[in-house]
């Protein structure tokens, strides 16, 4: 089929004529998709996730999943990063704020030490959000590819990709670029696969024993949020304490996974069930989850949103096969209200020393922050002035 002049596009049809179009773009991938169909609230109605086509999601960290229905998929083979353009504008170096200053941080650091000595906790992961202003220009909001393509060349992920629907166009919007590493969740043929990272340094020989413990309590933890909804016996971690190398830093990563059991894979609510067993994602919670949770909501003064919680896609074939990518939504950039926002964060241990875990916050954002300021510096390639 042929659409709009390319021939490798690949349109859904509509299931509710009645409902006009709005505009709107995805990309993860080989994919570009357009023409927003309808958006879909996953948490409260999983059942609708079930409908044939291609679906882009974005959880936020706080608990809500939202899918958004594309009625125009054009595909180009081996072209990731695909939709990019060019002319991004952001913020200026130095206007970027942090939600925690580093003695706020350093301090919390302390208080989930405290947590784990007491019993509470035995791993949280502590973040901080940067934010600067980046109003509408002309009445237009930023141009989200136009980001994509910055951080694709500065910064190339393997699970990047973004969502962009604009504010009054009928349907809920969003703003969404990711140049995330990690793997959340990817379903196929069955399958379920996750791929948390924990451990980060900027080499090999920067990786500690803290590091490779902390990896080895979240890859527990994984493992066993995926048997909640897998064929017993057939969870396994095929890959424990990987090393990948990405732009200016390492990661320690494990891969685990599992056959989805038949009653899941045929269940209309799939996806509410999956979600229910593995989200928030447990390496940017904590061990155990739940009370990882609660500190979490008592030591950070501002939600993440997207950042820590899922971008990605779905698609349903028309016999109802499932094929799905959701990332974890770090690296990640949102963009709401004229403001551009980033967040950041390290996994706390009893071994954690909180000026270390502070350096480790500002190494993951440096170069991404810097990439997404506009200066004469960043222009020429140099970030080092973008603030922490």
């Amino acid at each position: 089929m042929r659409i709009c002049g390319v021939s490798t596009a690949r349109r859904y049809r509509e299931r509710v004529p009645e409902q006009p179009w709005s505009t709107g773009v995805a990309w993860f991938g080989d994919v570009v998709a357009s023409q927003v169909v309808e958006v879909v609230d996953v948490r409260a109605e999983p059942e609708r996730l079930s409908a044939p086509g291609w679906w882009a999601v974005v959880g936020e960290f706080e608990g809500a999943v939202r899918a958004w229905r594309f009625g125009v998929v054009e595909r180009t083979p081996g072209g990731r990063g695909a939709g990019a353009t060019p002319g991004w504008r952001g913020p200026a170096p130095d206007a970027w704020e942090s939600s925690l200053d580093q003695a706020q941080y350093v301090a919390a650091v302390e208080r989930v030490r405290h947590a784990v000595a007491e019993g509470d906790v035995y791993q949280a992961n502590l973040c901080r959000v940067l934010q600067a202003p980046l109003p509408t220009a002309d009445g237009h909001e930023p141009d989200a590819r136009a980001l994509a393509g910055v951080l694709a060349g500065g910064n190339p992920a393997p699970f990047a990709g973004g969502v962009h629907v604009p504010g009054g166009q009928g349907v809920e919007p969003v703003w969404v670029v990711s140049a995330s590493p990690e793997l959340f969740l990817r379903v196929e043929d069955g399958v379920v696969t996750s791929a948390p990272i924990k451990g980060t340094a900027v080499s090999v020989d920067g990786l500690t024993d803290k590091d490779r413990a902390e990896n080895v309590m979240i890859t527990d933890l994984v493992r066993n949020d995926l048997q909640r909804v897998c064929e017993p016996g057939t969870v396994e971690v095929t890959t424990l304490l990987g090393v990948e190398e990405h732009p200016g830093l390492v990661h320690l990563v494990s891969t685990v996974q599992g056959r989805l059991t038949r009653h899941v894979q045929a269940a209309p609510d799939l996806w509410g069930r999956l979600l229910d067993a593995t989200y928030p994602p447990g390496s940017v919670s904590g061990a155990p989850k739940l009370s990882a949770l609660d500190l979490i909501a008592a030591l950070e003064t501002q939600p993440r949103g997207p950042y820590c919680g899922a971008v990605g896609w779905v698609e349903v074939g028309a016999d109802g096969t499932v094929r799905a990518e959701l990332a974890v939504g770090i690296r990640t950039f949102w963009w709401r209200d004229g403001v551009l926002r980033f967040g950041t964060g390290a996994g706390i241990t009893w071994g954690s020393d909180p000026d270390a875990e502070w350096a480790e916050t500002a190494l993951k954002a440096r170069r991404l922050v810097g990439l997404a300021s506009t200066s004469a510096d960043v222009a020429a390639g140099r970030t080092d002035g973008v603030r922490d």
